[in-house]
């Protein structure tokens, strides 16, 4: 099974992935983990292609976090099994950053590169608000929803996110 998981910052994309990783035993990549080195110091965009690459040509089951649309955005979007689009609104994904940012305050997260503590500024706040939320991201969205609409779980709120482990299960059991 290959589950992609895209949608907006602080919906819950790698704590998703890290308990489906973990049910299912499925190998996975959090694209937070790719993109920054130690101190969110960023890796060259050469590295992080070939990251991806090797990743997803070495495994045949995956769970995958994360928009990142210069790596290999469509092939993912292609192989998975399941592609689960997070749309929470804004105000609930900010609560949700907050409150990660209490739990791991001065820690890394277990889905971020090592060295890279948890922050919250100014910056990452109005990403969450606003600048995430581009016209180009929504695009994004809608076309990953049109194209691959029968394999596409959208979830906007945290009930819908609740429900899904049980499609997902349902799934899988379909799938062996």
């Amino acid at each position: 099974m290959k589950i992609a998981i895209i949608g907006h910052s602080g919906s819950g994309k790698s704590t998703l992935a890290r308990k489906l990783s973990e049910k299912y035993d499925l190998p996975v990549l959090h694209f937070d983990a790719v993109q920054f080195r130690p101190n969110w110091e960023i890796r060259p965009q050469p590295s992080k292609e070939i990251m991806t690459k090797v990743f997803l040509d070495l495994h045949t089951d995956w769970v995958i976090d994360g928009n990142y649309s210069k790596l290999s955005y469509e092939r993912r979007m292609e192989e998975a099994d399941v592609i689960v689009v997070m749309l929470f609104n804004r105000l609930n994904c900010l609560w949700r950053v907050t409150k990660r940012y209490v739990t791991y305050k001065n820690k890394t997260r277990p889905d971020m590169g090592p060295g890279c503590k948890e922050k919250l500024d100014w910056e990452f706040v109005k990403w969450i608000l606003r600048d995430g939320r581009s016209k180009t991201a929504k695009d994004r969205y809608s076309w990953v929803i049109s194209r691959y609409g029968d394999k596409v779980i959208v979830i906007k709120n945290q009930r819908q996110l609740n429900a899904v482990q049980d499609r997902i299960d349902q799934m899988m059991t379909a799938s062996k």
